[in-house]
């Protein structure tokens, strides 16, 4: 079972301001979240076979491609020839800070 001075160092380490109403809630909730713990504890796991991947899928990574979409570059034409003033292929607007 947690403490509540356990609970105050915590707190302190932290940084957080308790309550002492939070303190006592912390304390139960704590103490029953350690108590299951350590029933897992218990549990005889050495002789349970591990298993990497539950649904059998593979992570399947392709290699990324640059492709000229035809589409995107007549949008980005249609853009520039009606922005007001442009430099290069860039839409050019005033200065905001100096």
């Amino acid at each position: 079972m947690i403490s509540k001075e356990q609970i105050e160092y915590l707190a302190n380490l932290a940084r957080i301001g308790l309550t002492e109403e939070e303190k006592k809630s912390l304390v139960s909730d704590l103490s029953s979240i350690l108590g299951y713990v350590e029933k897992l504890n218990k549990v005889d796991t050495p002789s349970i076979k591990g298993i990497s991947h539950v649904t059998g899928l593979e992570n399947v990574a392709r290699e990324d491609k640059l492709k000229k979409n035809n589409e995107q570059l007549s949008i980005r034409e249609k853009l520039l020839s009606e922005a007001p003033k442009r430099k290069e292929n860039y839409i050019q607007v005033p200065k905001i800070l100096e």
